[in-house]
């Protein structure tokens, strides 16, 4: 504690200088291993509804029960649009908003690569 700190709480003061906050470590730091490279491509298994125009081919496009139209997975469970010989998206520059919002890391690719499939 730096005596300004102790100085500030004395004085009834509840602020916490920011140079006094705990830095939690970043993510990187902790799991280094995660990356696309090291994963199975577990995300292109989850239901990828379409609710916006990114150009995805027709021929990926499949129609739920419901009507919406939701990226086709092959017999596998995997999207349609995934390389299986890369484990890479075949239309990456134009894959659906959801697919461009799952982030690396995040806190849905983190709770993907621990389900079991």
């Amino acid at each position: 504690m730096t005596s300004q700190y102790a100085k500030q709480v004395s004085q009834g003061s509840s602020l916490i200088p920011l140079q006094n906050l705990p830095v939690p470590a970043l993510f990187s730091e902790t799991e280094p291993s995660v990356s696309c490279d090291t994963c199975s491509a577990k995300c292109c298994r989850l239901e990828v509804m379409l609710i916006t125009d990114t150009g995805v081919p027709m021929r990926f496009i499949d129609t739920d029960q419901w009507g919406s139209m939701t990226m086709a997975r092959l017999d596998d469970g995997w999207c349609s649009a995934l390389d299986r010989e890369t484990m890479r998206c075949s239309i990456y520059e134009n894959r659906p908003l959801i697919c461009r919002e799952f982030e690396m890391k995040g806190d849905d690719c983190l709770e993907e690569r621990k389900a079991d499939w």
